[in-house]
């Protein structure tokens, strides 16, 4: 089997990351063998952060992903900011994009791609996470909040997912406002969407 998983979110700090590593676990207990890419990393001082706590991960469920920090976050900027602001006068590449992913799926059964913030978040002037996502012809994983507010974002992501004809799967996660989302939010999602997923179930 191979198989491309990208993880983004309704924003920034919703648990990508932490999704990633919950997915990279669940798979590798099936006993596939998993990868991990995060094309940009923003906020990179000395060293991508959040890309080197993943490879590392995935070095321990499989060693045969012998692969540098470099391919694994191949466009690191300084700035915290959405790509495009951070990258300067870097011209974001999605044939390298591209290449880079086929590279890494030489390693592993499935690559579990990590996006940066949120769907609409902007590469280029007219380029979005969410346009990557299809450019690279993966199905989402959306990562929504438990937070108040959390029903407003995930319904406008997933129509967003929707209008672009992105085949998606969405988990919550369960960890801001966790102790008012049985009686705040869960009631109407459960009506809206009969079953719920949780990161915290994986």
């Amino acid at each position: 089997m191979k198989k491309n998983l990208f993880v983004s979110a309704t924003n920034t700090d919703v648990g990508k990351t932490f999704a990633c590593g919950k997915l990279l676990e669940h798979y590798a207990k099936k006993g596939f063998k998993v990868g991990y890419f995060k094309p940009f990393e923003t906020g990179v001082v000395n060293f991508p952060l959040d890309g080197t706590k993943m490879l590392n991960l995935v070095k321990t469920l499989n060693p045969s992903f012998n692969v540098t920090i470099n391919d694994v976050v191949p466009y690191q900027f300084k700035l915290p900011a959405a790509p495009y602001v951070a990258k300067g006068e870097t011209i974001i590449d999605i044939e390298f994009i591209k290449e880079k992913k086929k590279y890494l799926e030489q390693f592993c059964d499935v690559l579990i791609i990590e996006g940066a913030g949120g769907l609409m978040v902007p590469l280029e002037k007219d380029l979005f996470i969410i346009d990557l996502i299809k450019k690279l012809e993966c199905k989402a994983i959306l990562i929504t909040s438990s937070k108040l507010g959390g029903i407003n974002d995930t319904l406008l992501s997933i129509e967003a997912l929707k209008n672009r004809n992105i085949d998606f799967e969405f988990y919550i996660n369960l960890y801001q406002d966790k102790d008012s989302f049985k009686k705040v939010s869960e009631p109407f999602l459960k009506e809206h969407f009969k079953t719920l997923n949780f990161l915290q179930d994986l």
